[in-house]
């Protein structure tokens, strides 16, 4: 106690895969659940903000893009303030952020104090949570990390489920402003979740070691980004099919409850429809924690992600050709269970690419990329829905985005894999060669003990040495059992 320790990846100490690791799970599920579920729950107030400050339905949906813009795009940022500050005091001051913005936008007068405090500081604040958190729990677990992802993972579902209708409420008995005030007291739940993320410390024997070794090891100091991940194969393939999947994967969620609207059903049955699906969610996630958990399957995890991607990609497209409500009641649970699927694996594939070394950098770079495909993704469904009028489209090019990422994530992986092996193969037959090189020219004799043989049309008088004439007659007569002269006692 007494001091700051900083949790660096590089500790060397091993991860305990339980003990406090399981408070530090319960954090990450907490903060996912509000990183993911608040988006979306602070849609419930829209009405009453278009109606205060007289502005359309788009102008309001904007908070929810800027909200996920932050908490996409300011990766880069967060992994810099973690390789130099640590998981926890990132998440505190995180929180505070994220408390901070919604209590601001409470006495909001236009619509750009609301962009500006619930979509930049509160989206901001979420960020210097979420991505912290993902970070610890890398650290904390190993052998169980696909179980501990996929029960982080469920937290996005269970939030939605309960800030929905707990936004409702609020509406109705203290309006938008006490919701605000009173949802920016909840934010503060972040910082006690960021006073759960212990940072490791390695035991005080290893300390002492590494204290009497300082002399004759010098620690190399750690970088704050290390784009050195794009030199990695693997890490370039799960970006990009992350960035193409991203394009669709969160289409048909936004578009279900309108699908339903359209096809002439109540509000109240079409909301129904994201109950089920976060429902089929909450359990879709840890139970392929579980899945991805298992000896035979672990290393082969990113082929189940794959398939997780092509299983959702090809639900968006039967979906597509739903006529009726118990059509769009059976697409959202086969669309929960992929979607429960994607979000348990996308962040344990990427753990397992990079490293838990180098995982700080590599998440937020890929967030990075990503917040591109997010803003680009249902505004483009969007239009395109405007252009049609016809929902059947959106779900199709929906459906084949998320196909695509699956065939480049398996394809390509495959043969990054093919090329390793085919590489380190050579590799070894070059060095083989080298070294049997380096055996001939370091030793005269040969393989029977006598040594190197004269080729006698090579002879001449000009080039004749009278010692090698002899040596050679020597060795000629006599027997061939002489040891060469590294092997004669």
């Amino acid at each position: 106690m007494g001091g700051v320790a900083l949790d660096e990846g590089n500790s060397g100490v091993k991860a305990p895969d339980g003990g406090w690791g399981w408070a530090v799970l319960f954090g990450c599920f907490v903060i996912t659940g509000f990183s993911y579920a608040f988006p979306k729950a602070v849609s419930v107030f829209f009405k009453e903000l278009i109606i205060e400050f007289g502005v359309g339905y788009s102008d309001t949906a904007l908070i929810s893009s800027i909200l996920l813009a932050m908490l996409y795009g300011t990766g880069p940022l967060c992994s810099i303030l973690v390789n130099r500050f640590g998981c926890r005091p990132v998440m505190l001051v995180g929180g505070l952020f994220a408390s901070l913005g919604m209590i601001l936008a409470s006495f909001a007068t236009n619509i750009m104090h609301i962009y500006l405090c619930t979509g930049v500081i509160t989206g901001l604040g979420l960020a210097l949570n979420f991505q912290p958190s993902l970070i610890m729990l890398n650290r904390y677990f190993s052998e169980k990390r696909p179980l501990a992802n996929g029960l982080a993972a469920a937290g996005s579902p269970v939030a939605l489920c309960c800030l929905s209708p707990l936004g409702q409420v609020l509406q109705y008995k203290y309006g938008w402003r006490g919701g605000f005030l009173i949802l920016g007291g909840i934010l503060l739940n972040c910082c006690a979740c960021g006073a759960l993320m212990r940072p490791l410390v390695a035991p005080k024997k290893t300390e002492t070691l590494e204290i009497e070794n300082t002399d004759k090891k010098i620690k190399p100091k750690s970088k704050l980004l290390d784009f050195s991940v794009f030199r990695d194969r693997g890490f370039v393939i799960y970006t990009v099919a992350a960035s193409i999947m991203v394009l669709g994967l969160f289409v048909p969620p936004v578009f279900v409850v309108s699908y339903a609207k359209e096809l002439g059903y109540e509000d109240t049955k079409s909301s129904l429809l994201l109950t089920i699906l976060g429902f089929i969610d909450i359990f879709a996630r840890p139970t392929c924690g579980i899945i991805a958990g298992l000896k035979w399957v672990r290393p082969r995890c990113v082929y189940l992600f794959s398939f997780a991607l092509l299983f959702n990609g090809v639900t968006d497209l039967v979906g597509s050709m739903s006529k009726d409500y118990n059509s769009l009641v059976v697409f959202c649970v086969f669309f929960g269970i992929s979607y429960g699927m994607v979000g348990a694996l996308q962040f344990e594939v990427l753990m397992a690419v990079v490293g838990t070394a180098k995982f700080s950098s590599a998440i937020g770079l890929v967030l990075l990329v990503e917040a591109i495909a997010v803003l680009v993704g249902p505004p483009s469904a969007g239009r395109l829905l405007d252009y049609t009028k016809n929902y059947m489209y959106v779900f199709l090019i929906a459906g084949i985005e998320v196909v695509i990422s699956a065939v480049v994530l398996a394809i390509c992986n495959f043969l990054c894999i093919k090329m390793k092996k085919e590489e380190a193969s050579e590799a070894a037959a070059e060095s083989g060669e080298v070294e049997v090189k380096n055996q001939s020219t370091e030793e005269p004799h040969n393989a029977n003990g006598n040594s190197k043989q004269i080729d006698l049309s090579d002879l001449t008088p000009e080039n004749v040495d009278p010692t090698e004439v002899e040596t050679f007659l020597k060795d000629k007569n006599e027997p061939n059992v002489a040891c060469s002269t590294e092997t004669d006692p």
